[in-house]
């Protein structure tokens, strides 16, 4: 991994400039992967899955990996004009000028994760590459089918010193993130992501986390009820609820409870009318997660907890083979002590918590650690900015959840614990790029002629106390 990262720095300094054309080009070739193999694509992540819907893969996977690639494309060289900036009087009157100028950092080191193998590689990849960077890869060994196909399509398709991709578990992911990038992206746990930032720091590297979190849903009383159950559980069939957006816990009003359930439950159960033999219903990614998110619920029920699963077919989930199926379910005013309130569920459970006002949802939101995402359902703009103005987030959808995350006009992004810094579109391309500031003098030498120069006198002074006015 070290002479790969030094064979793509030589590449970098030795090529000079990175031209709009040679960018386009590399922004196409990644394009062109994606598109020409999005069968083996979608195989690959069924594999890793156990099942793995195919229509979710596309849309998650292939078409919005697509769409980053394509308005990156569309908007480069837009991007990569900079942007002026105003010179203070009297510089600005003597023909000074300041600009900001966009320039690649370098080599940039990803990290993606298993749940979205090919976009949360490929999208922090496009603003990488649109930026003019060398670019290495890897790939989570969680999802070791689609890692290895990608090795090998990025291989056909790049010369190593522009995109290359290095393979192992997580001792090569730890001496991954100790090379001296000059940028380096992770996506995944908050718990990898400070040991990442930690071995990153020794380098002076900076970094870009996307660490997820616990996004909460706030159900205003003056919602569409059946509109908003029918969306949020919508966003939560996503992988079966193994999204770093997905809705965590929903806040309910408390007469509002049993309806909001009834309206979920019965949305659930046509989707998935069936749940065990369904290819539409995505599988746990493995036994380790399927028996913490199974662990979640049992404690749960010894500690009386009001727990509803959606099982319409009545089916049995005990002994399963290659794939690891659980049902919906709702966890009804789970208390803080739980496992299920402490950590980000990462699956098809969700906790349901009533509430008598919004304050109270404020309060409990604030209390914790921020989250990446934020769902408001309120039909009155004036409650929508409120929540906004009390609450902090990476991001917010209002009347639907997770969309926020696929505007590529949007910054992408956590704030505290649930991530630093932002990629997609042109905020990718900024995080990837080193804004340089350059200023442009006048020929005319306004210190000598303001006697802003030694050895210093009365025009001098009378020069300082015109400048030191209010």
């Amino acid at each position: 991994m070290e002479a790969l990262l030094e064979k793509q720095r030589a590449a970098f300094v030795a090529g000079g400039f990175v031209s709009a054309e040679s960018r386009l080009d590399r922004l196409n070739r990644a394009l062109l992967l994606v598109h020409d193999n999005q069968t083996a694509i979608v195989d690959a992540i069924d594999q890793d899955f156990g099942n793995r819907s195919r229509h979710q893969s596309l849309m998650s996977d292939v078409y919005a990996t697509m769409e980053s690639l394509k308005y990156a494309k569309k908007h480069l060289r837009r991007w990569m004009k900079g942007e002026k900036r105003k010179v203070p009087m009297p510089l600005s009157l003597i023909g000074a000028k300041a600009r900001v100028e966009y320039r690649p950092k370098g080599v940039v080191g990803i990290l993606g994760t298993w749940n979205f193998p090919i976009n949360t590689t490929f999208s922090p990849l496009t603003g990488a590459l649109a930026a003019g960077n060398r670019v290495i890869i890897k790939f989570s060994e969680v999802a070791p089918a689609t890692a290895s196909l990608m090795g090998r399509l990025i291989a056909d398709s790049f010369d190593e010193t522009e995109l290359a991709t290095v393979s192992g578990g997580p001792e090569i992911g730890a001496a991954f993130s100790a090379l001296p990038f000059d940028h380096l992206c992770f996506t995944g746990s908050a718990a990898i992501g400070k040991r990442v930032m930690k071995a990153a720091a020794e380098n002076l590297t900076p970094v870009t986390l996307e660490l997820g979190g616990k996004s909460p849903v706030i159900v205003a009383r003056d919602a569409n009820l059946e509109e908003a159950a029918v969306r949020i559980m919508t966003g939560k069939a996503l992988n079966s609820g193994q999204a770093c957006l997905g809705p965590d816990y929903i806040m309910v009003a408390e007469e509002q409870l049993e309806d909001f359930i009834r309206y979920a439950t019965d949305w659930t159960s046509q989707m998935f009318p069936t749940v065990r033999d369904n290819p539409d219903c995505c599988s746990v990614i493995n036994e380790r997660h399927y028996g913490r998110l199974r662990s979640y619920v049992e404690e749960a029920v010894s500690a009386g907890v009001d727990v509803r699963e959606i099982n319409p077919a009545g089916q049995d989930f005990d002994g399963q083979e290659g794939a690891y199926k659980i049902p919906f379910t709702f966890v009804v005013n789970a208390g803080d002590e739980l496992k299920i309130m402490q950590e980000e569920i990462f699956g098809p459970l969700t906790v349901i918590k009533t509430y008598s006002t919004l304050g109270e949802c404020t309060a409990y939101i604030n209390s914790h650690p921020r989250p990446l995402g934020l769902y408001i359902f309120s039909q009155d703009e004036a409650t929508q900015q409120r929540l906004l103005d009390n609450t902090l987030s990476g991001g917010a959808s209002i009347n639907d959840v997770m969309v926020h995350a696929s505007i590529e006009d949007l910054p992408f992004g956590g704030v505290g614990s649930s991530g630093i810094g932002h990629y997609r579109g042109f905020d990718g391309f900024k995080t990837f790029s080193h804004a340089r500031a350059v200023y442009k003098q006048s020929r005319i030498n306004l210190q000598r002629l303001a006697g802003m120069v030694p050895p210093y006198g009365e025009r001098s002074e009378k020069t300082l106390e015109r400048m030191t006015r209010k």
